[in-house]
């Protein structure tokens, strides 16, 4: 490899190369009006600005991918996932203050040019698609297409591509596969969800003896505070019970494995404790992309009901109402939310053996053990 050349000048306007860039902005009205729409160009600034903001976060999202496609994640790629996860946190936070910007456009100069756009649609974004099956999203739980494939609407390689990219693992699954290799549920004397299950059945019954022995309460508050409270044949039933899991799994009502569940929870009642803190990282980087997807998605569907009010979208679409849709239902790290259901007070977490406490601790001794 000739490498003369490696570290010659370069220009900042090549480096970027401009000319291409910004050659890029053709708007068709301009092709058949005296005079191209105002508001076109920056109609397609924007979407070019979201595609190369989706480059950049498949470019982190393979990365992040790759390194827990090892059986073994030491806590220095860790570190390394966590932070690349916090970039695409903080460019869906990007995405999401853009639509303000489109939005400074009115439906009145849009429809100056929105006949010129038919039949191309947001809902062709190819890396889009990429970047949800990376996340996790199965073909099986997203909406249709007018009754059709997400991905009819894509070159045959385009649609090869968004296959192998399924067949590879998402984020989702590979994240499952490493929790459920965490070592701490079992730990010689300790057994973690033995210990939760008491812990939970502990809790439950002092606070309900609490909300029934009150007399601040009217009986129709108390049972309002029990419904509340749930019991272990509510929130808690999924981890109690394996086969009660199982059966949720089966049903498609959640999609995290059991033993993924446990390890989750484990992390996230226990993450004051060194070793767990970056992990617990990990978890909410999933949950946060989840929340910031689907922000983008409702704030996207409140700008086509302001654009277009009730009207079919350009694709074809039913416009609004299949954006709202989908964000309800294309929600990809679900589970990790719902965990929030099964943490109980510090105060009532069981004691974790002292051998255990130094093993996720940071410690250190100048004798030799």
């Amino acid at each position: 490899m000739d490498t003369s050349k490696k570290y010659t000048t370069i220009h900042y306007h090549s480096y970027l190369e401009l000319d291409q860039l910004l050659a890029a902005q053709k708007t068709r009205s301009g092709k058949f009006e005296d005079k191209a729409a105002h508001e076109e160009l920056l109609f397609i600034i924007v979407h070019q600005v979201y595609e190369l903001w989706f480059k950049q976060i498949i470019h982190e999202v393979t990365s992040v991918c790759d390194m827990f496609r090892n059986n073994a994640v030491d806590e220095k790629s860790l570190g390394v996932a966590v932070s690349r996860l916090d970039r695409v946190e903080e460019i869906l936070k990007l995405t999401i203050q853009q639509i303000g910007v489109l939005e400074t456009m009115t439906p009145l100069d849009f429809l100056d040019f929105r006949n010129y756009l038919f039949p191309a649609s947001g809902f062709q974004s190819y890396q889009f698609r990429i970047i949800e099956s990376m996340l996790g999203l199965r073909e099986e739980d997203r909406m249709t297409y007018n009754g059709h494939s997400y991905k009819i609407v894509f070159t045959e390689d385009q649609q090869a591509i968004l296959t192998d990219v399924e067949k590879r693992g998402s984020l989702f699954e590979l994240i499952e596969n490493w929790l459920e290799r965490i070592p701490f549920l079992k730990f010689k004397d300790f057994n973690f969800l033995e210990s939760y299950s008491k812990a939970v059945h502990s809790m439950l019954e002092k606070e309900e003896a609490a909300i029934k022995g009150t007399d601040y309460l009217s009986d129709k508050m108390k049972d309002m505070r029990l419904k509340m409270l749930g019991g272990t044949n509510t929130y808690f039933k999924n981890v109690m019970s394996k086969e009660v899991h199982d059966e949720m799994l089966a049903s498609g009502e959640i999609k995290l494995s059991y033993k993924a569940t446990i390890s989750a929870l484990l992390i996230k009642l226990y993450r004051d404790h060194p070793i767990l803190q970056m992990p617990y990282r990990l978890l909410t980087n999933l949950t946060d992309i989840d929340e910031l997807l689907t922000t983008w998605r409702y704030r996207h569907a409140q700008m086509v009901k302001r654009m277009i009010g009730n009207k079919v979208g350009t694709g074809g679409s039913s416009g609004h109402s299949y954006l709202v849709e989908t964000a309800e239902k294309h929600k990809i790290f679900n589970d990790f939310h719902n965990i929030s259901s099964l943490l109980i007070p510090r105060s009532e977490l069981p004691d974790l053996p002292p051998k255990m406490v130094k093993e996720l601790g940071f410690y250190y001794s100048d004798k030799e053990s």
